[in-house]
């Protein structure tokens, strides 16, 4: 059994997997997402603080879910995220598409093993063969 402390309430609850929050706030998580994403469609143009005044959630939330990818703004939004990578505008998740690619190319070709070249057969020589006595 797995018992820790929630990070946002400090009660005592089972950990099974996620995050370290306990199921109440959970819920509670999960009721301001959506009540976020519901604010974002009736208002396309309203920016991040905007969001977070009228709904009543923290910043560094609504930038999380847009982060995570649970939250995915329109071109005309107010609300825009930077590339980690290069910097360049984004609506959501971490990296723009031009990175996405570059990352994923990179990763194939480390887990693709290189080919070797063949070693060069290696002379025999006469010490090296099997001998045999005659009596």
């Amino acid at each position: 059994m797995n018992v820790r402390n929630c990070r946002k309430c400090g009660k005592i609850f089972n950990y099974v997997a996620g995050p370290h929050i306990c199921p109440a706030c959970k819920e509670s998580m999960e009721a301001d997402f959506q009540k976020v994403k519901a604010y974002i469609r009736e208002n396309k143009g309203a920016t991040i603080t905007q969001v977070a005044e009228d709904c009543e959630v923290e910043i560094s939330q609504i930038q999380q879910w847009l982060r995570e990818e649970r939250l995915s703004l329109s071109e005309e939004s107010g609300i825009l995220l930077q590339c980690e990578s290069c910097g360049a505008a984004i609506t959501c998740g971490r990296y723009c598409e031009a990175c996405k690619h570059k990352l994923a190319s990179d990763l194939s070709h480390a887990v693709t093993p290189q080919k070797k070249e063949p070693e060069p057969e290696k002379r025999k020589r006469d010490s090296d063969k099997m001998r045999f006595l005659n009596k």
